[in-house]
């Protein structure tokens, strides 16, 4: 199973072991995805570029760096056991303390929005990956809202303290994606524990990689072209 983490598509195939790990541990491009999604929410018409980095700051430390590291010990299934559980830990309370108070701070500043959205994701975050309550909220439809409908809603949130028609549509969208994310994810991962087909298995790996690369380069492109 080891074997299989390293070779997967979004696990560095340079430097050391544990630096290649680390780094697959974060899954960047679905990280990437999420933080793209609290972009679209930030796209308002005059957004403050201040609060747009903000806002993908602590998506990027919540859901990339905390809820990963949470999931990778959240279950005996997840086959990251060659890094150390203390040291997991760790990162994921950092990230989240420094998310958190960048939340805190806008939230208290004039975008009270956030702290509803906040406790939701916080109550998803370690529900979800830490399969509490039995797993029961450990299921696709949490997984789209966290991923996807919420970060979008926060990103507007912390712009406008509103969430309006433009960013609901923003949000179906990502929750369409997110769920095309998971459900391509779970027949991935499945084919490469019980199948030897490399070809379909590599079909379902181009459908992930398209997907979220696909939201994270038509998000930087738009930025750009916004700033050009």
């Amino acid at each position: 199973m080891e074997k299989d983490r390293f070779s997967e598509w979004f696990v560095p195939k340079f430097g050391s072991r544990n630096f290649r790990l680390g780094v697959g541990i974060l899954f960047l491009p679905y990280t990437g995805m999420v933080v793209s999604f609290t972009a679209w929410g930030s796209f308002t018409e005059n957004f403050s570029t201040e609060r747009l980095v903000a806002v993908c700051v602590l998506y990027f430390l919540a859901l990339g760096v905390s809820a990963h590291c949470l999931d990778a010990i959240g279950s005996k299934a997840k086959p990251w056991g060659v890094l150390s559980k203390k040291k997991i830990v760790i990162v994921s309370i950092i990230s989240l303390s420094v998310a958190s108070l960048i939340g805190l701070h806008y939230a208290f500043l004039d975008s009270p929005l956030l702290f509803p959205i906040g406790i939701a994701e916080m109550f998803f975050l370690f529900a979800y990956n830490l399969e509490l309550f039995g797993g029961r909220f450990h299921n696709n439809l949490v997984f789209i809202i966290s991923w996807g409908t919420l970060p979008v809603l926060a990103g507007s949130a912390i712009q406008t303290n509103t969430i309006s028609i433009q960013e609901l549509a923003a949000a179906g969208l990502a929750s369409v994606l997110s769920y095309i994310l998971i459900k391509t994810s779970q027949k991935y991962k499945k084919l490469r524990r019980e199948s030897s087909d490399d070809f379909a298995i590599h079909r379902q790996e181009i459908v992930l990689k398209l997907v979220s690369m696909g939201v994270i380069a038509s998000t930087i492109s738009y930025v750009v072209l916004r700033y050009a």
